[in-house]
Order: structure tokens, then sequence, then C-alpha cells
């Protein structure tokens, strides 16, 4: 079996270390190294229009482990781009037809539409956040990928982040105790330009931005019994988007509360991720840069009594998932996200956003 082929990681068991990580805090998380030999894997871009497209591209145009092929513009405008960083313009067939890793960076509603694409031309898929606007989209693609065995990434980027596997390893190691509160906060400052776009998706601000967090808290504590959300409109009285929000999810004995809105200035440095547990507290804010700062009740694990910040590697978005990307197809082994917990995030996303 050569890496073309999936080991299913549908179906493969999640064991506590894969779903948390296993970074020790501090420290950046660690991938297993790719053998020196290994050819670098062949990658294309479908789409290219999504807010994270840029920085992915120049990172694989920089990797050792991927071989940027080239990329499918949406536009002609996108094509000078890519013409401006020397990279190919190709066509959707050539993506499909000369790499093994295709990574859909299209706008959000063709997210779905393409992925599928390429898992039919049977490549693995980097898929960008959020990954459907329906649980029924993403369903489809979820199919797709145990039918036809390939691996399947969703590009949700604080997975690797180095402050939020350090707080999930604190609880995974009980060393904050009972977790009883989790708290998340992130806000922008969108331009009026975008409100229209933005506004299209159920949930506005929350789906487009607020589920980076929901991914962590669904991967922190699973799914949750019950969602309510508070969905509001305060930022322009003319337009429908979502664009001040509330969601809370409710556990058998904890509760995570998210905020999520377009109307904050500076809203990077106040950034947030917080959870309470019984013998201790961690608080990430800013979440970039990376500041984490633990408050324990006693010295646990590596960390002594009391409050103190908790030092960060070096971090880059993105880079964390690439090598896991890499390291998946060159060892033939799944990735650590199952389908199934895909699947967990995506419809916890759509229960909050008023969708299901």
């Amino acid at each position: 079996m050569n890496r073309r082929v999936f080991l299913q990681s549908g179906s493969a068991a999640l064991s506590v270390a894969a779903t948390f990580g296993t970074s020790h805090p501090g420290r950046a998380a660690v991938t297993a190294p790719r053998p020196a030999e290994a050819p670098r894997i062949p990658v294309g871009f479908l789409g290219i229009a999504y807010s994270h497209a840029a920085e992915k591209l120049r990172l694989l145009q920089n990797s050792t482990s991927f071989q940027l092929v080239g990329a499918w513009p949406e536009t002609d405008a996108l094509a000078k781009r890519l013409e401006a960083q020397t990279i190919p313009v190709l066509t959707r067939d050539q993506v499909l037809e000369r790499c093994e890793v295709v990574v859909v960076e299209t706008d959000v509603p063709s997210h779905a539409r393409f992925a599928a694409l390429a898992l039919e031309a049977n490549r693995h898929v980097h898929l960008e956040k959020p990954p459907a606007t329906t649980l029924a989209e993403f369903d489809t693609v979820l199919r797709l990928a145990r039918e036809r065995r390939r691996l399947l990434q969703v590009g949700y980027m604080w997975r690797h982040h180095p402050g939020l596997r350090a707080m999930f390893e604190a609880v995974r190691e009980g060393w904050l105790g009972e977790v009883y509160l989790v708290r998340a906060t992130l806000n922008n400052t969108l331009a009026p330009d975008r409100r229209a776009e933005w506004a299209g998706f159920p949930g506005g601000v929350l789906f487009e931005l607020g589920s980076h967090l929901i991914d962590a808290i669904v991967r922190l504590l699973g799914r949750p019994d019950r969602v309510t959300s508070f969905l509001k409109t305060h930022g322009h009285p003319t337009d429908r988007l979502a664009d001040n929000n509330v969601a809370v999810f409710e556990y058998a004995k904890a509760t995570a509360l998210i905020t999520s809105a377009t109307l904050q200035p500076n809203a990077s440095a106040h950034r947030a991720f917080e959870i309470l547990g019984t013998r201790g507290t961690a608080v990430l804010r800013p979440l970039e840069p990376p500041t984490l700062t633990l408050d324990l009740a006693d010295a646990a694990g590596p960390y002594a009594k009391g409050r103190q910040e908790v030092p960060m590697p070096a971090y880059r978005r993105y880079e964390g998932e690439f090598a896991e990307l890499a390291h998946a197809l060159t060892t033939q082994t799944p990735l650590p996200i199952s389908l199934e917990q895909e699947r967990d995030v995506q419809e916890t996303l759509l229960r909050a956003c008023g969708v299901g």
C-alpha cells in the first residue's frame, strides 16, 4: 500500500492523547520527523479567494515536505496575484490530475463542493474552515473521504496552537482539577463592504470566525448536550448580519460560553480562551501572539503553585497542520482528528448558528 491509500481515519479510534495533542507546556507541538529521503508531496490549490490562502501559499511554496505544483484562481485578478508570486496558474482539471493533495481555499459557500470534487478525483484534501454551510453538504464530503479512503483535514488553524495545546494538556493531566467553565472570545472589526458576504452565513460572525472557538471547545469537552445561542444584529440596522453573538454549550458537569462580534476596535488584543477548574485556571489572552497564564491551587506537573506565565515557543499559523498532514501521508497513518469528530464540530457549529 502506498501513501495514496488512506487507512480509514474515519473509523480509527481516537485516544485522549490524539484528541488533545501531546505537546508539553511551553513547547511546540511535536510531529515525528519526516524521513529525509521521502519525495516531496505534490500539492495544489482549488481556489485562492479565502483570506488564509495567501499565507498557506507562501508556506507551501517554501516547504521541504510539499511541492507546490500550482493553483487554480477563481478570477483574472487572483491569477495575476499568483503570477506575481511566481506560482503556476493551473486549470481545475490540472490541479486534480497533477496533485496528490488538494487545498481548498475558495469562498466559504464553495468549500464543500470543491472538497467533494477533489475527493471524487481520489485526492487527499485540506479543506478551509468552515467546511460546509449545511450538515448534509458535509456528510457528502465525509462519505466520499471514507469511500475513497482519502485523508480529509479541516483547516481550523489553532489545532496546533501552543497555548491551547498546553491548556488541553493541563486538563488531560488533571492539573486544573474538574473543568466547570470555559469562556472564549473572538471578535474583529469587519469592513463595511464585507458585511453582505458574512450576512449570508447562518450565524454570521459566529459561523465564519467563532467557528475556531467551537472547534476547540468540542475537542476539549466533546459534543454538548444542549446549545443555546443569542444571534443579534446590533452594528448596522439596514442588514441582517448576526454581528454580536453569544453561544452557551451545556455539558453534564461543565458550561462553555463563546462571544463573537464584528464590532470591537483593536480586537486582536482581546481575543481569549479561558478554562476554569476546581484546582486552577488557565487564561490565554491574547491568542496571538500566545500569552498563557496559569493560576493553580497547588503545584502540579511542571507548574508551581499560584499565578505564573507559561513561556510559549515560536509559533506560525498553519505550520503544524501541514506538518501533521505530511506525516500522515508519509507514514500511512490516520490524522489525529477522526471524521466522526470533524462531524461533531460541524454539527455543533451549525446548532450554535441556529441550523438543525
